[in-house]
């Protein structure tokens, strides 16, 4: 097992081959161990160099309006007013400290996505 940090394109491009190869390694084996260390540093590398910003607000909104199976009137009754849920939807209003609150609370929206500008 020859593991070491991946820091090039060809360091990373060697250790997908190389966990192509092992992929079906039983865990607890050393071939095993070399897969979850090598997923480890692979996962490591790939968050440095391309790291996954939080969603739209309102994006994020929309997405879980849809999972919960909640219309305009729903998302009005957590922000206030139905003309208030439309112009969050539409953009044309930002969303204050208590909207941010009430959404965090009812629609579970991590705080950190709803608080960003949009």
């Amino acid at each position: 097992m020859n593991i070491r940090p991946i820091k090039t394109k060809k360091d990373y491009e060697q250790a997908l081959a190389r966990l192509e190869v092992i992929f079906d390694a039983k865990k607890g084996t050393t071939k095993g161990d070399e897969l979850e260390l090598l997923g480890m540093l692979v996962d490591n590398y790939e968050n440095e160099l391309f790291p996954i910003g939080f969603p739209d607000p309102v994006e994020a909104i929309k997405f879980r309006m849809e999972q919960l199976g909640y219309t305009q009137t729903d998302l009005a009754n957590v922000v206030g007013l139905k003309s208030r849920a439309s112009e969050i939807l539409s953009r044309k209003r930002k969303l204050s400290l208590e909207m941010i609150r009430q959404i965090h609370e009812r629609l579970n929206i991590p705080t950190d996505v709803l608080i960003q500008a949009y």
